[in-house]
């Protein structure tokens, strides 16, 4: 039984049938009567061939089930539809009716075979996409691996780069260190040849000054045997040692040591004042008390050099008036000697003069454990630096100011605390340095609204006797 079916679905015969009914609907309309009558016959002859074929698979059936099996089955169902089969008056509505069952299963097929047809052309698509993607893996993925390649040969460029970098650099600094101790040996070697060229010319100027007083010797020796009192007066022990001096000299260098000396004020000012007013706020906390305490230091500094340039100044030209005939001439010895010898000038005694006046000023005061000795250092560079622009010609100054005093733009930048629309000065930080009636470097001042004169502050009392030489 199972060969004869398996035989019977292997003819596709019933596929055949369903195609010829299919195709035969399609044309029904089309086809003239004839056509239509062939074709219903052939359906008949294919259906009768699957008909008799079925039947022999149900005999088979029959004979393998036993003598009597399957009668009840053939009873209830084969002959029934047998009998109203070829006893029915209207033999196509029963047909019709059977017919049902099957044109639903056949439906049913043809839909599942659709399904399947659809589910393999969506499996051949997927498939599709997914080789697609694989190859678009595969391509991703190799150039990730040239991406990986470029990365390293990078990195090994990199480090060797670095590396050759790095000894450019160590060499660098090699050569960097050389050439500073080259030019530290060219520096050197450049003060020692200025220091020759200064001891030659001292050497120079002391013999042009002893070739002169040889020959005003000689000619007084000419004219008179005897010593007369000038001369005798004029070997007496001078008050001063007497050295070098070059004749013209204070004018030959006026412009340079100007500039040189305005310089250093204004260094004075941006990094010495600075680290005097840091020193001070360890011991003052009030700001204003710091920076008038600095700007009596500078005027009383300026004082005290002013009044020791004096002094050295009468005595050089009661030295040098000996041996100088025209008061023009011993001017310029007198300024000459000065400028060559300024180390001379005793700044000591200045330093102590300017501290013993800021112990008795009444605007400033101080604790009493501790001293204005511990900005002696700026004084110290003020006063030589006061001496030294007494030299020049004219001679520079500071500015005369007073607490209360109308601001002045001309001489005086306001202080960054300052009321900036205030006219009066509440006090000064630093004064302004003056060439005759110009300034040449403007001061510091702070401005307040309703700024008075400042009343007395009382000294402090450790230093309150001191008295002001």
């Amino acid at each position: 039984m199972a060969d004869s079916l398996r035989r019977l679905i292997s003819n596709e015969t019933c596929r055949i049938l369903q195609e010829k009914l299919e195709n035969w609907y399609k044309d029904y309309h089309l086809n003239s009567c004839d056509e239509n009558v062939n074709q219903c016959c052939d359906i008949i002859e294919l259906n009768s061939m699957i008909q008799g074929q079925i039947f022999t698979i149900l005999n088979q059936t029959m004979r393998e089930g036993g003598h009597y099996a399957g009668v009840e089955t053939i009873k209830s169902r084969l002959l029934p539809w047998l009998g109203t089969c070829f006893s029915s008056p209207d033999p196509g509505r029963h047909l019709e009716r059977s017919s049902s069952p099957f044109q639903a299963s056949l439906e049913k097929e043809r839909q599942l075979r659709e399904l399947a047809s659809n589910q393999n052309q969506e499996i051949q698509h997927l498939e599709k996409e997914l080789n697609a993607t694989r190859l678009q893996l595969n391509l991703v993925q190799q150039d990730l691996a040239e991406a990986k390649l470029a990365l390293e040969d990078t990195k090994t460029k990199s480090a060797t780069t670095l590396l050759a970098a790095e000894d450019e650099i160590i060499q660098l600094k090699t050569d960097l260190k050389a050439s500073q101790a080259k030019e530290e040996c060219a520096l050197r070697s450049l003060d020692r040849l200025s220091d020759y060229e200064r001891q030659v010319q001292i050497l120079k100027d002391e013999i042009a000054v002893l070739g002169v007083q040889k020959n005003v010797l000689q000619s007084r020796l000419a004219r008179s045997r005897s010593p007369s009192p000038r001369s005798i007066h004029s070997r007496s022990p001078s008050p001063l040692p007497v050295r070098s001096f070059s004749p013209g000299r204070a004018r030959l260098t006026n412009a340079s040591r100007h500039a040189r000396l305005v310089e250093r004020f204004s260094d004075l000012y941006a990094q010495e004042r600075l680290d005097a007013q840091s020193l001070l706020r360890s011991y003052v906390d009030d700001l204003e008390m710091v920076q008038r305490i600095i700007y009596v230091a500078v005027v009383e500094s300026f004082h005290a050099a002013k009044m020791a340039f004096r002094q050295f100044k009468m005595r050089v030209r009661k030295t040098l008036s000996l041996n100088c005939s025209g008061p023009e001439a011993l001017e310029d010895m007198v300024m000459d000697y000065i400028v060559r010898q300024e180390d001379l000038y005793d700044v000591q005694s200045s330093v102590n003069e300017v501290i013993r006046a800021m112990n008795i000023n009444p605007k400033i005061s101080f604790p009493p454990e501790a001293d204005f000795i511990i900005i002696s250092g700026l004084i110290r560079e003020l006063c030589r630096l006061a001496f030294s622009m007494q030299t020049l010609d004219p001679p520079l100054d500071i500015s005369f100011g007073t607490d209360g005093e109308l601001f002045s733009e001309y001489k005086y930048r306001r202080s960054y605390d300052s009321e900036f629309t205030a006219p009066l000065v509440a006090y000064h930080v630093w004064p302004a340095l003056m060439e005759d009636d110009s300034v040449l470097v403007k001061g510091e001042a702070v401005t307040r609204r309703g700024a008075l004169p400042s009343r007395s502050r009382s000294p402090s009392p450790l230093r309150s006797g001191s008295p002001r030489i």
